[in-house]
């Protein structure tokens, strides 16, 4: 199997022979081993993670679902004062995002996921009972800081319980989660809209923020149970097991196995971190896709609404088909960067999908057209992420330098959100000639800064190969030649 060849290879290439422990010595032991340990972590330790993803984006974006319910004309707020309130929540979710990684491994992903979870599904559940635009616009930065810490933390925390090699399917799984969340909020908010209202619950907007933040809280309270801390502490793990995850991970990851003692904090990997120029390509092309995506999920009922579907609930589920096919595409690709060991490369073909999509629909006039477009616009923005996602946490080793360079891309790609909410105002509607083009611009740049991490990529394995890292032999993190970055 590919893990088994992958295993033999990193032992090969980061590890000294004879002083490999021998659960890698018997080729049939150590495939039987990691096939075991996958099957674990898929079926137990991926689902939750995903869960809380999914609760995660479909909090974010529910306000979209809602404000064609009468969301702001509840409330008595303006379009601006919408799409302030938009961007102060993304504001929050920036800045909580780089501590919360910082934390995670002091307080352990065992514990401090589930709390967040907690955490923003008690402030969902407030938002169903504000009455104004001040409240709204307090509870909506209250929930951005509390769920900033979940995505970086889980993509984190997945980097060190699978080797490089088997990373972007889970991630891709993870991630589609955020397209599947906006399919499974359209269904949502439909049936929610039925709810009759009550004295204490008077508009039927507000259910949507009751029952999504009770299936938060739930989903948190989960998540207690079916989360590890590491390999190495997975109850339902042998000894063998165990040891096998653990080696595993120290071969593929960072060729940590080199080190000469445990890594421990340092300011200086903070700031390799924060100065990696493959962290600014990477993470300055997600930026400007996640402008187009969370304009897109915060939008999308809108934009639904200008094609002439103005029937609410039906403009909910007409939101359902184009993220039903960018979950697929998302999973899709994803299969396909781990299999091709491929991460920004598989991103250079995927893109051209959305640029495609936006240039066409700010361009026809047949609704028709405009809504198959939609479909094209889902599918490369979704199936473009997981690869890019995966591409710096590959790329990046030592944890704390990982943890730093996965916060700062995230980080980076959130300040996306503050973007897309004044991307797509309602003066523009129903065309949206203008949003669709600079969505269209974003996504060129994006195209053009994956192309470039992909060309530096490629010359840091040249300069590897030529023998000008070779004053790092042995430092145990991604500067060692023996350390091959994934293009």
């Amino acid at each position: 199997m590919a893990e088994t060849n992958m295993a033999k290879h990193d032992v090969a290439q980061h590890a000294d022979p004879e002083k490999t422990p021998s659960v890698f010595v018997e080729d049939t032991e150590a495939r039987a081993l990691t096939k075991s340990i996958l099957w674990k972590l898929d079926t137990r330790v991926v689902p939750p993670l995903a869960l809380l993803y999914l609760c995660n984006f479909l909090d974010r974006a529910n306000v979209g679902n809602a404000n064609i319910l009468g969301l702001s004309t509840d409330l008595g707020i303006t379009p601006s004062h919408y799409a302030t309130a938009l961007a102060v929540f993304f504001i929050f979710y920036v800045v909580s995002e780089l501590p919360s990684n910082l934390i995670l491994k002091r307080a352990t992903p065992k514990v401090w996921l589930p709390i967040l979870a907690t955490a923003w599904g008690i402030v969902v559940l407030s938002l169903g009972f504000v009455r104004n635009y001040a409240s709204f616009t307090v509870v909506r930065a209250l929930l951005g800081l509390t769920e900033g810490g979940l995505y970086p933390g889980c993509l984190l925390y997945l980097s060190t319980m699978y080797t490089r090699q088997e990373l972007a399917l889970r991630i891709g799984i993870f991630y589609s989660m955020a397209s599947l969340s906006g399919a499974f909020g359209g269904i949502l908010a439909r049936g929610l809209s039925a709810i009759p209202t009550t004295e204490i619950v008077n508009q039927k907007w507000r259910w949507i923020f009751i029952i999504e933040g009770l299936i938060t809280l739930a989903a948190g309270f989960i998540a207690v149970f079916l989360i590890p801390d590491s390999v190495e502490t997975v109850r339902y793990f042998s000894d063998a097991e165990k040891k096998h995850a653990r080696l595993r991970i120290k071969q593929s990851h960072s060729v940590e196995g080199s080190r000469t003692k445990p890594e421990t904090f340092s300011w200086s990997e903070v700031r390799r971190g924060m100065l990696s120029l493959q962290v600014w390509f990477a993470g300055s092309a997600y930026f400007a896709i996640c402008c187009a995506l969370f304009s897109f999920s915060l939008f999308l009922p809108s934009i639904i609404v200008g094609l002439g579907y103005t029937d609410p609930n039906q403009a909910q589920l007409m939101t359902v088909p184009p993220y039903a096919a960018g979950t697929v595409m998302a999973v899709v690709i994803s299969i396909l960067s781990d299999r091709l060991h491929l991460r920004g490369t598989l991103s250079l073909f995927t893109l051209p999908l959305a640029i495609i999509g936006y240039a066409v629909i700010a361009r026809v006039d047949s609704n028709s057209v405009k809504f198959g477009m939609t479909f094209l616009m889902a599918v490369g923005i979704y199936s473009s992420v997981p690869p890019i996602l995966v591409w710096v946490l590959n790329n990046s080793a030592g944890h704390y330098k990982r943890a730093t360079s996965g916060a700062l891309q995230v980080c980076m790609a959130n300040v996306g959100g503050i973007v897309a909410a004044f991307l797509y105002p309602s003066t523009q509607s129903p065309r949206y000639y203008k949003s669709h083009n600079v969505a269209m611009g974003l996504l060129c740049y994006a195209w053009l800064a994956i192309l470039c991490n992909v060309l530096y990529c490629k010359k840091i394995n040249r300069d590897k190969a030529n023998g000008k890292y070779n004053a790092y032999t042995g430092s145990g993190d991604d500067r060692d030649p023996a350390f091959k970055m994934v293009i």
